[in-house]
């Protein structure tokens, strides 16, 4: 059981909209792909091809943002002081880790700062990880089916990003040409 947080209207008000809720963090991911660069790096095995990650992300961005959309429509039914506890939780932890998925990208990216992309990365999937079990009972599963495929995901992003900085940590990281 968690602890009640506080988490001010606007932040329910903008999820209660099925688009707005949706169009939130496809918007802002797109704004945070911008930095995206070719960089000189090695990876690991399984990368997949670049051409992946501009159909995959805004699937995931439509998600993940669907789902908060879900959850609050449970806060605003649920009449559980437990429920509506573990709700206010996973939207907070929502918004806490749309931050941190934003922030990603300029960290590796813009900054060439892989070993803090990774922290970010780790913190990221724990939180979402987190928030999906806090929303899975209160939503009836329904938020859980828009997040699984988000965090495994990133579960995966986590050995990329791992592996790069495991495969770069003694070399320079300079933009490709």
């Amino acid at each position: 059981m968690s602890s009640s947080i506080y988490v001010p209207n606007f932040m329910f008000s903008i999820l209660k909209n099925p688009v707005i809720a949706t169009a939130l963090p496809l918007g802002l991911g797109m704004l945070s792909g911008f930095p995206t660069a070719k960089v000189n790096l090695r990876f690991p095995p399984g990368r997949p091809p670049r051409q992946l990650f501009p159909i995959l992300w805004p699937l995931l961005y439509v998600s993940m943002g669907y789902a908060s959309h879900i959850a609050v429509k449970a806060f605003d039914i649920s009449m559980s002081s437990s429920d509506r506890s573990d709700l206010a939780l996973g939207i907070a932890l929502y918004y806490a880790q749309l931050s941190m998925n934003i922030a990603w990208t300029p960290l590796f990216f813009g900054y060439k700062k892989v070993g803090i992309a990774l922290i970010d990365c780790l913190a990221l999937a724990g939180t979402t990880v987190y928030a999906t079990k806090l929303l899975h009972g209160p939503t009836n599963t329904q938020a859980t089916y828009f997040l699984v495929p988000y965090c495994a995901w990133l579960c995966f992003a986590n050995y990329l990003n791992g592996g790069i900085w495991w495969l770069n940590k003694n070399r320079s990281i300079a933009n490709k040409d």
